[in-house]
């Protein structure tokens, strides 16, 4: 993969790479939809999710809805499926902002990761490390570092030992260590992501 070489430039990626192989970054269609099932799955396992996600797709017969249809889905509907009475309603905000703003797939995929953030963190319910997510998982952004995500600091604090007493200063150190994978942070949080879910053999030692 054409990212290997540069991220090999730091010895802890490059040993996890060297163990893993590499990994892939995909587009993926309906960005509205994906987003709807980010929110509908956070906070839950990934088994939970799945079903919830069914369930939502069954209410449009199986096909992926638009917006529009989304957002015609009445609350109680959404409830009906499993989601807390928060969800239902983030839900129905990203499909109506994404209806209002007559947002498409062509017209998010031009824009600038930064932009993106601050366009759909307008989204009551969508916040920041949401729209990472989306960036890396669905629009298959390459240098995206999300340094909220909770996987993402416990495998950076415990590869480069990296004290976090302090939230301030352990977010700087993390993003300092992170700039040096620019441009493919996302590649890197893959790595990581993985390297947290292997079991305790085969971690890398601190040295």
């Amino acid at each position: 993969m054409h990212y290997t070489a540069h991220l090999s430039t730091d010895p802890k990626l490059a040993a996890l790479i060297e163990r893993q192989g590499p990994h892939e970054v995909k587009q993926r269609k309906n960005i509205c939809l994906r987003l709807c099932a980010s929110i509908m799955g956070q906070q839950l396992s990934t088994k939970v999710a799945e079903v919830l996600f069914r369930r939502f797709l069954e209410l449009y017969g199986g096909t992926e809805p638009t917006p529009q249809q989304i957002a015609a889905t009445p609350h109680q509907t959404l409830r009906g499926i499993g989601l807390s009475n928060a969800k239902a309603q983030y839900v129905l905000n990203v499909a109506e902002f994404f209806t209002a703003q007559k947002l498409t797939d062509a017209k998010l995929r031009k824009m600038e990761n930064e932009a993106l953030i601050d366009l759909l963190t307008q989204i009551k319910g969508v916040g920041r490390w949401t729209v990472e997510m989306l960036l890396m998982f669905t629009l298959g952004r390459e240098d995206v570092f999300a340094p909220d995500d909770y996987g993402i600091q416990v495998a950076i604090k415990g590869l480069y030992g990296l004290d976090d007493s302090n939230k301030k200063a352990f977010r700087q150190a993390m993003t300092a260590v992170a700039e040096n994978w620019a441009p493919y942070r996302t590649y890197a949080c893959l790595h990581l992501w993985r390297w947290k879910d292997e079991p305790v053999i085969g971690k890398i030692k601190k040295d």
